[in-house]
C-alpha cells in the first residue's frame, strides 16, 4: 500500500520513488489505486509513470505500469529459486497436462521447469532430453523414463549446459514437446534471455520441437532481455500464473494460440 504522512504533501521526486518502489515490489502499479492512496489526481500519476518510462524504469500498460527488466542482468540460480515459489509450483503442475502419452520431450533448464518432475506419474514412459543437471537427477528415479543429457559448456549461474555441442546435438533430434524457460516474453519481441549462448541453445530447442510450451511466471510477461530466441508465433502454449496483469493477458491471447493460467 502506498502511504504518506497525514497532512503532508509529497514532493514530486519522492512520489516517483514511492511509485517505482511499488512497481518493483509488487510487479505492477495501478493508476487509480495509486492516485487514491497518494491523494493526487490520476493524471498526476500518469505523468509520473510517463517520466519513469522515459527513464527506462517501467513499461506503461492500460491502467498502470509494470517494471522493466534490466538488459543483461541475470540473477543467480539460488536467488531465482527463492522468488515466486508458489506461482512456479502451480505453473509446473499445470504444464504436466501438456505432456504427450509417449514419445520424446525436452525440458529446458530453469527454476520453473525444474519443478516439473515433482508432478510426473511414477509410471511415466517418455524419452526426456534436457540440458539441466538438476532435472537429470530428479528424473533418474523414474524407471521408465529414458534420459538424454545435452553436452556443452556448463553455466553455473543457470545450472545448464550450452554452446556448440548442445546446439549440434539438437539439430539431430525431433522432439514432440519442448518445455522452455525464459527471462522474458513480450508480444512485440517474443521470448528473450540475457545470455547469447543460452539464447542459441533455446532457439535450437524450439526449432527441434513440434510444439513448444513456455513456462513463465507473471513477472516475466512484458519483460524484454537482450537476446531473442523465439518470435511470439514460435510459442504454441504459455503457462503462467494468476498474478498476471489482465491487460497483458488480453494482449497475449492475441499473439499466442493457447494460454494456461495456473
Amino acid at each position: 500500500m502506498l502511504t504518506k504522512p497525514k497532512g503532508t504533501m509529497m514532493y514530486l521526486e519522492e512520489r516517483r520513488r514511492v511509485l517505482l518502489n511499488r512497481v518493483r515490489q509488487l510487479g505492477r502499479v495501478d493508476v487509480a489505486t495509486a492516485a487514491a492512496e497518494l491523494d493526487v489526481t490520476t493524471e498526476t500519476v500518469r505523468k509520473d509513470l510517463v517520466h519513469l518510462e522515459r527513464q527506462g524504469f517501467v513499461t506503461r500498460t492500460h491502467g498502470g505500469a509494470i517494471p522493466v527488466q534490466r538488459l543483461g542482468f541475470e540473477p543467480a540460480n539460488a536467488v531465482r529459486q527463492s522468488v515466486m515459489t508458489d506461482e512456479k509450483m502451480r505453473i509446473a503442475q499445470a504444464a504436466i497436462a501438456e505432456l504427450p502419452e509417449d514419445g520424446a520431450i525436452l525440458i529446458d533448464a530453469g527454476t520453473t521447469t525444474a519443478l516439473m518432475p515433482r508432478f510426473f506419474d511414477p509410471d511415466t514412459r517418455l524419452r526426456v532430453v534436457t540440458n539441466s543437471l538438476h532435472i537429470m537427477n530428479e528424473l533418474s528415479a523414474f524407471p521408465n523414463v529414458t534420459l538424454m543429457h545435452l553436452g556443452g559448456v556448463f553455466r553455473p549461474i543457470s545450472q545448464s549446459t550450452v554452446g556448440p555441442w548442445a546446439v549440434a546435438a539438437l539439430r539431430e533430434l525431433r522432439i514432440d514437446v519442448a518445455f522452455i524457460g525464459a527471462n522474458g516474453f513480450s508480444v512485440d519481441h517474443g521470448l528473450t534471455t540475457s545470455d547469447q549462448a543460452e539464447a542459441e541453445c533455446k532457439q535450437a530447442m524450439v526449432r527441434a520441437s513440434r510444439r513448444s510450451v513456455a513456462l513463465l511466471d507473471h513477472s516475466k510477461i512484458g519483460a524484454e532481455y537482450f537476446h531473442r530466441f523465439a518470435e511470439p508465433s514460435g510459442v504454441d502454449v504459455i503457462v503462467t500464473d494468476s498474478g498476471i496483469d489482465r491487460d497483458l493477458l488480453d494482449d497475449l491471447r492475441q499473439s499466442v494460440d493457447h494460454i494456461v493460467v495456473a
